[in-house]
């Protein structure tokens, strides 16, 4: 297929815009919308940093979707912006990993849904769901859980050991940052991280809502199971096995 130098032009000027912020309004970019051919050029330009295009709400998003994408956040990269310094090892972006899954999982009944479940989510319910899946993991045999980790590539044996020994404090959630070694506050950063990737809106009251960003890319990636290695499954089977 041929394109027109007005095309190419376009698709690259829509394509800039959103590398360098990362999305754009509808409006601003109108080409993508309504020009196929445009799209299917600015498409094929996401496609070769290892990154896809989505179209949430009044935005179009620039999301990366392999870790080699230049627009993928490094662990380096998101260890010093949100971890504070006694925290900046890869277990915990393991551990920060292992609470998105269950928060998300909870506005979507577990992932058997394609459509949120709930509006809202508080604090306090997301702590508390992640505390149940750590029992589960005491639950079992210490060798079956060092069997697990060959098969899932995780660590659950420092996981369960590290989310043990943060203090279990609930009081008081705005006031623990970052220095405070409380699960609540590991929470705190993770939901700050989320923030800072249009996955999650802060409507107070200890409360968080899920974007029209964070919907799109939970249906299309994060219930694919290649996306996670069967780390879903693990954790929904404890799941089932609790309740």
């Amino acid at each position: 297929m041929e394109y027109k130098i007005r095309e190419i032009m376009e698709a690259f000027d829509i394509y800039a815009r959103l590398a360098v912020k990362g999305y754009e309004d509808k409006e601003e970019i109108s080409g993508y919308i309504i020009d196929d051919r445009v799209r299917d050029l600015v498409d094929a330009f996401a496609h070769k940093v290892g990154c896809t295009i989505i179209t949430a709400g009044e935005c179009v998003y620039l999301v990366p979707i392999v870790v080699t994408s230049p627009f993928h956040i490094s662990n380096d990269e998101l260890k010093k912006k949100y971890l504070p310094a006694k925290q900046q090892k890869n277990l915990y972006i393991y551990l920060m990993y292992v609470t998105i899954i269950i928060l998300f999982g909870e506005f979507y009944d577990s992932y058997q849904s394609l459509e949120p479940t709930r509006d809202f989510i508080s604090m306090d319910i997301w702590l508390k769901e992640v505390n149940n899946f750590i029992a589960s993991l005491e639950e079992i045999d210490r060798d079956e859980l060092k069997e697990m980790e060959r098969d899932l590539e995780y660590n659950w044996v420092s996981i369960l050991e590290e989310w043990s020994a943060m203090d279990d404090v609930r009081e008081g959630v705005r006031a623990q940052d970052a220095r405070t070694n409380s699960r609540l506050s590991f929470l705190n950063t993770v939901k700050n991280f989320l923030q800072d990737q249009g996955l999650v809106n802060d409507i107070g009251n200890y409360e968080i809502e899920l974007t029209e960003k964070a919907k799109i890319i939970i249906q299309k990636y994060f219930m694919e199971y290649e996306f996670n290695r069967g780390i879903l499954d693990f954790i929904y089977g404890l799941e089932k096995e609790r309740r």
